[in-house]
């Protein structure tokens, strides 16, 4: 369903420790291979990802990305940044998505990101990491962490623990971080420079790359406990800028603007995040009665059902309605209106517009797990059957959604078929980071798997699964 939020303990946090020695702590001792791993609160939504992989696709062809190797995630925090911390993911937070008010905007830190894939600067890092002094290293970090969430707590306790911090700065290592940052700093202008080799090489302007820093270039001047997490994990300089500026300007795309389309899509992203993700009065805030636009009535026909009370579903269905007849080929507006239905527990009356949104995006496994959740609810054999296709179906293109595992998992059970179904719960487990209780339930489902079946395969891969250190 819309916005599936999917959170995770994370085994650091950037409020605390900075997002540098955050980064450096997530290279340190988490694996890159999977998003799950670092911890992040993670979100999922058909429309939204849908919208990314056409902002993204051309710029990962520019850089060499091709057959689905890099992937953008969305991360559930409202701040403005971006990053990568390997070379298969690009992570962008709903902030970023709600506060760009472009496409190019998105697109160009998406080039920008691409942009220290293609450069190789996490691998570099990492190399860093294992060659300088990794005790000494982590130290700085922690002495970096230390002084920032003691300037976030203020106080007498604040003061202390951000003295402590400066104290463990002062340490035998400081020269490999200042080492460490300076190298941050070169990766950042490279990437940029990248980041507009990509973007002319499609054709798009590089203004919106320029404008997202340009808008944080003054917060350079402040302490981090007031910078937002993009300037910090992002260092600026004046030349940096400069340089930026001028390749910027002189592309010959500088002034090609979004087409409406796309904006209208944009607009409609952004909508959907407020509605969902922000309270209801905020969204009435932000999207008036009087504003009659279309991403704005999106947005409060979501913040109508939120916003509860009596007759908040059929109004917000009316709403809906409404759109829809007057956008009949749009996929996701067919898919709120199954949305809201199945959040009330209406499953199967959710299931003609799941159908319906299903039949405009075909390609779609988000929705196709959707329909399976709503269809499933009927104890039929023949809507097991279906729900199991379309399940099945979905993971090829989408192999790491814990959630159609387990949906999985539900309905072998339910046809008696245990090991089976023990092999998909291990792979849900397995997608969302809890490494120990996949390999119980592969291990358990192996004694009975026929041997060499594709889900006795894919077992061994997750028996024999060892975490990066």
């Amino acid at each position: 369903m819309p916005i599936i939020r999917k959170s995770y303990p994370a085994p650091w946090t950037a409020s605390g420790l900075g997002l540098l020695a955050a980064t450096l702590m997530a290279l340190l001792f988490t694996s890159a291979s999977s998003a799950h791993a670092q911890g992040l609160p993670l979100i999922r939504d058909a429309e939204i990802e849908a919208l990314l992989q056409d902002y993204s696709k051309p710029i990962f062809e520019a850089a060499g990305f091709g057959g689905g190797r890099v992937t953008v995630r969305i991360i559930n925090n409202d701040t403005f940044n971006a990053f990568v911390l390997d070379g298969a993911n690009v992570f962008i937070n709903t902030g970023t998505l709600m506060q760009a008010q472009t496409p190019n905007e998105v697109i160009g830190v998406i080039a920008h990101e691409s942009g220290h894939i293609a450069g190789g600067h996490m691998a570099a890092l990492r190399a860093r990491i294992a060659k300088d002094q990794t005790r000494a290293l982590l130290t700085q970090v922690l002495g970096i962490g230390a002084m920032v969430a003691g300037g976030v707590s203020g106080g007498d306790a604040g003061r202390e623990t951000a003295q402590g911090g400066a104290a463990i700065l002062q340490g035998g290592g400081s020269v490999i971080m200042k080492g460490l940052l300076a190298e941050r700093r070169s990766q950042e202008s490279a990437a940029d420079q990248a980041g507009m080799k990509f973007l002319t090489a499609t054709r798009q302007s590089g203004k919106g790359m320029l404008d997202t820093f340009e808008r944080f270039k003054e917060q350079e001047y402040l302490s981090d406990q007031y910078q937002d997490p993009f300037v910090r994990s992002h260092p600026l300089s004046v030349e940096r800028l400069a340089r930026l500026s001028q390749l910027a300007k002189t592309s010959p795309y500088f002034n090609t603007k979004d087409p409406p389309s796309l904006q209208l899509r944009h607009d409609l992203m952004r909508a959907k995040l407020s509605g969902y993700l922000e309270s209801p009065a905020a969204v009435f805030n932000r999207y008036p009665e009087s504003n009659k636009t279309l991403p704005a009535r999106y947005a409060r026909a979501i913040a109508t059902f939120f916003r509860g009370g009596g007759g908040a579903l059929e109004s917000a269905v009316q709403q809906t309605d409404a759109i829809i007849r007057e956008n009949p080929d749009y996929p996701y507006f067919y898919e709120l209106r199954a949305d809201l239905l199945m959040r009330s527990g209406k499953l199967v009356t959710a299931a003609p517009s799941l159908r319906q949104a299903l039949k405009l995006a075909p390609n779609s496994p988000l929705i196709q797990v959707e329909l399976a959740t709503a269809i499933q609810a009927s104890t039929t054999a023949d809507a097991q059957k279906e729900a199991r296709d379309l399940l099945r179906k979905s993971l090829v293109e989408d192999p790491e959604n814990g959630h159609a595992y387990r949906l999985l998992a539900n309905i072998y059970y339910k046809q008696g078929q245990a090991p089976e179904a023990d092999a998909m719960t291990a792979q849900a487990y397995f997608y969302e980071g809890n490494i120990k209780q996949a390999q119980i339930f592969a291990k358990r489902a192996q004694l009975k798997l026929r041997a060499g079946s594709p889900e006795a395969l894919k077992n061994d891969d997750v028996i024999n699964y060892k975490p990066q250190t």
